[in-house]
């Protein structure tokens, strides 16, 4: 069995784009395996330019790039390298996509508005792909734009390890944000005996949201915030205020995707909260690597959770006990 198993993950390549090298070299380190050989060129014009350079006929391919800012540029290189990979014969193409972007465009919120989550996923398959898998869906119904089989992994393992050491469960209640984080707050509730606390939001524009009424207790208690993501951090700032009105004692937030876009430095570098954690599924902005060094932004490692993924898919082995 071991022989056969060994065979299977010879078979595969492993590639990267320029969204997130090095969580795809842990990834690799996790696998035993090297990073495959490509070259990927941008001409004077922008133009993206892609050679592979070594044998893939008849390989089962992963390419792990992370649709992270800038998000045209990296979903671009995606295709290519795809196209690429098609036209040199592998055996079949997974996206690993360890941030899937327009994520938040995934219904027609106004008139005259386009679902591009939804556009993404169309070009995604035109380029090649045979299966994607995908980390932490702002909406988890993205996986039915797809004609093909679809990984959707969580954070919950990364995280839970940590909230479990970091916190006494007599002493936390995790927070969701707005009615779109109940479920994935109270899957966390659930595991770690802890109470829950939503936040009931109102959006009033792109990026800006307001808290209007909190459905549980905090007062006295550790309250952490668990969200998908934080792009511009107004909202958080926004719960972190509205948290500690009630009475919270200490505030933390747990996201799998930091974004930190626009404003988000300068709203973080002074926000009351003890610790912000985030993963590796986007870079850490330049100027958010002081406020790590501190202690106040902690980037947990996503590579044994995709790595894993991968390793069980080239060997035909279950992936459901990861989306858990």
């Amino acid at each position: 069995m071991q022989m056969a198993v060994s065979k299977e993950m010879n078979n595969i390549k492993v590639f990267t784009g320029s969204g997130n090298p090095v969580l795809s070299k842990a990834i690799c380190n996790y696998l035993s395996l090297n990073l495959g050989d490509a070259s990927l060129t941008t001409f004077s014009d922008g133009e993206i330019f892609v050679e592979i350079c070594e044998n893939v006929r008849g390989r089962d391919v992963f390419i792990i790039q992370s649709l992270c800012p800038p998000v045209n540029n990296h979903l671009m290189e995606l295709l290519v390298m795809m196209d690429a990979l098609k036209r040199a014969s592998a055996n079949s193409i997974t996206a690993v996509l360890p941030y899937y972007a327009y994520a938040r465009q995934d219904r027609k919120a106004a008139p005259r508005t386009p679902i591009t989550s939804r556009l993404v996923a169309d070009l995604i398959e035109a380029a090649g792909a045979s299966r994607v898998v995908a980390l932490d869906l702002h909406a988890g119904q993205i996986q039915g734009f797809f004609n093909m089989p679809f990984d959707h992994l969580f954070a919950l393992p990364v995280f839970f390890d940590h909230l479990k050491t970091t916190f006494d469960s007599e002493n936390l209640v995790l927070i969701a944000p707005d009615a779109g984080a109940v479920e994935r707050a109270r899957a966390y509730a659930k595991r770690l005996h802890c109470p829950l606390a939503i936040i009931d939001k109102r959006r009033t524009g792109k990026n800006k949201a307001q808290a209007l009424n909190l459905i549980g207790e905090v007062e006295g208690k550790e309250a952490v915030i668990l969200d998908d993501m934080i792009d511009t951090a107004g909202t958080l700032i926004q719960a972190a205020a509205f948290l500690k009105s009630k009475g919270a004692r200490g505030i933390s937030a747990y996201a799998t995707h930091g974004i930190f876009s626009g404003p988000a430095v300068d709203r973080l570098r002074d926000s009351p909260f003890k610790e912000i954690v985030v993963t590796d599924s986007i870079p850490l902005r330049a100027e958010l690597q002081p406020m790590e060094a501190t202690g106040q932004i902690k980037v947990l490692s996503t590579a044994s959770v995709l790595g894993e993924a991968i390793k069980r898919i080239s060997t035909h082995d279950s992936v459901s006990s990861l989306f858990i």
